[in-house]
């Protein structure tokens, strides 16, 4: 068989080999592979045209063919050692090549089999390369700007000063993600789903920011959002209201750590302006994420500073003309008492109460508000308040520590019930002072009406039997929840139900001093 013919079996045999390593190990990478069969099948073709015309006598023809032959026989060679060395070994031993890198150890493969090949047919290499360099000397005057993007491309590449999958920064403050660095240019993708299409020689020429990296580590990328507050509250009771709210429950798109938190900026500067400025600072480890997780994060500081009565601050020059009568006030306040006496009404264990019993509570009520994903209340803390929702859904979540084959499993929260509007919770700890015993999470936002130990107090002492009528309904709520918890079947509720409701009876008692 002619050397011609052995050497096309061979790299036929290594064609499939190569593509039977790429489909198993690097399917990503066929586009590569594709290559290698085109440039094969072309090799082919070229040793086909030699044999053929060298048969019917064509030698000058055959020999010009051959000599191609011999080059892509060379460049499939080159291919195959490529696409196995950067597709498969080199990632396996989890080395990773940048794009133009590679490109450039496969054009200098085939520079110096070119030169082997032309060399093996008695060309001078000397004056191929003469005549190459004044080539490159002309290309690289009339296309100076286009060498300087693709240097720059290979610059970016081999400094390693620029990834694929950073978040960079302009100087212009747009960002966005850098999805490729091509031989020309860098495509950027934004989050308004566009693109932008930087050259790469403007790329090395300016500064460039790159979010969420530090010391060459991907890092969560800091981000600030700025609220007022009128200067009559005091910061510290500012800062801490807001940072337990944003670290009391887990907030969607936000890093664990480092935690948010609530810092006081500046104070008004400018004549007649009377507020405080607040920076929050958080976390995020998804860049994509910005708007979406700023907009919950807005949502719970919001929510946080109406829960305690802080309003955002007000233009200095802001008026408002409103015009106030004893009619006009008459109407809200009553209006306003209409509302709490009718969340009263909702909760069942307030149904045998006075109408007088009823206002006497419905004067001590508050309003607050919660926003998604905020703890309403936490397993294990003490607070004498009850609440009674006027809007809004939450979940009642219980930490339960789970007993595996080989000793205690982690910790987990269960979900026990649901709550819609209109309905309460937190009797316990108004009624008895226990600590709770789930987390409360509102999932949505929630308004509630919330009832304090001070105002029911006042109730409970000039009418003492309420005790043992609240003590039966308690007991009953309280049987529900263990029996959704610790699976309690009907009998075993009963039982329970008995000495829930003397404990419960006995605690009241003891609580406010019956």
């Amino acid at each position: 068989m002619k050397p011609e013919l052995v050497w096309a079996l061979g790299l036929f045999g290594g064609v499939v080999v190569t593509a039977a390593l790429i489909n198993r190990f690097a399917p990503a990478e066929r586009a590569r592979l594709r290559r290698l069969v085109i440039l094969f099948v072309v090799y082919v073709v070229a040793l086909g045209a030699s044999l053929g015309l060298a048969e019917i006598g064509a030698v000058t023809w055959s020999n010009r063919f051959g000599l191609v032959a011999e080059l892509l026989q060379a460049f499939t060679v080159v291919n195959i050692a490529a696409t196995l060395g950067l597709s498969v070994i080199v990632p396996a031993l989890g080395l990773a090549m940048p794009m133009i890198a590679s490109d450039l150890l496969v054009g200098l493969g085939y520079i110096v089999t070119t030169l082997g090949v032309v060399s093996g047919h008695g060309l001078d290499p000397s004056s191929v390369l003469a005549t190459s360099a004044v080539v490159s000397a002309v290309l690289a005057i009339s296309l100076q700007s286009t060498l300087g993007n693709v240097l720059g491309g290979v610059a970016l590449q081999l400094d390693g000063s620029i990834h694929e999958g950073d978040w960079i920064q302009f100087d212009n403050g747009r960002q966005g993600r850098v999805r490729s660095i091509r031989w020309r240019h860098t495509v950027v993708e934004t989050r308004d789903w566009s693109t932008i299409i930087v050259p790469n020689a403007q790329l090395l020429a300016t500064n460039i920011t790159i979010l969420g990296k530090r010391n060459g580590e991907a890092a969560p990328q800091r981000m600030w959002m700025y609220f007022n507050v009128d200067f009559r509250f005091a910061p510290t009771k500012v800062t801490q209201i807001v940072t337990d709210a944003l670290t009391g429950a887990p907030i969607d798109g936000l890093a664990d750590k480092p935690a948010p938190d609530c810092v006081c900026m500046d104070f008004a500067k400018e004549p007649g302006q009377s507020f405080i400025t607040y920076g929050v600072r958080y976390w995020l480890p998804d860049m994509m994420r910005t708007d979406s997780t700023a907009s919950l994060v807005r949502a719970r500081v919001y929510a946080a500073l109406r829960r305690a009565d802080i309003p955002l601050a007000l233009p200095a020059n802001a008026m408002f003309v409103q015009l106030e009568d004893e009619q006009r006030t008459s109407r809200k306040a009553k209006q306003r008492e209409n509302e709490r006496m009718v969340a009263l009404r909702t909760v069942h264990l307030f149904r045998n109460l006075t109408e007088a019993e009823l206002e006497t509570l419905s004067e001590g009520m508050n309003h607050v508000i919660y926003a998604n994903g905020e703890k309403i209340t936490r397993q294990g803390a003490v607070a004498h308040w009850l609440y009674i929702m006027t809007s809004g859904t939450a979940e009642i979540r219980m930490k339960v520590d789970p007993d595996g084959p080989n000793g205690p499993l982690p910790e987990k929260t269960k979900v026990v019930a649901s709550l819609k509007a209109p309905d309460f919770f937190g009797e316990m700890g108004l009624m008895t002072g226990e600590s709770r015993t789930a987390d409360v999470v509102a999932i949505g936002d929630v308004e509630c009406f919330r009832l304090g130990k001070e105002t029911f107090e006042r109730v409970l002492l000039k009418r003492p039997e309420i005790a043992t009528e609240l003590s039966e309904k308690l007991a009953t709520r309280r049987v529900e929840l263990l029996a959704v918890r610790d699976g309690l079947d009907e009998s075993q509720q009963k039982a329970r139900q008995a000495s829930e409701r003397e404990r419960i009876l006995l605690g009241i008692k003891e609580f406010f001093g019956l």
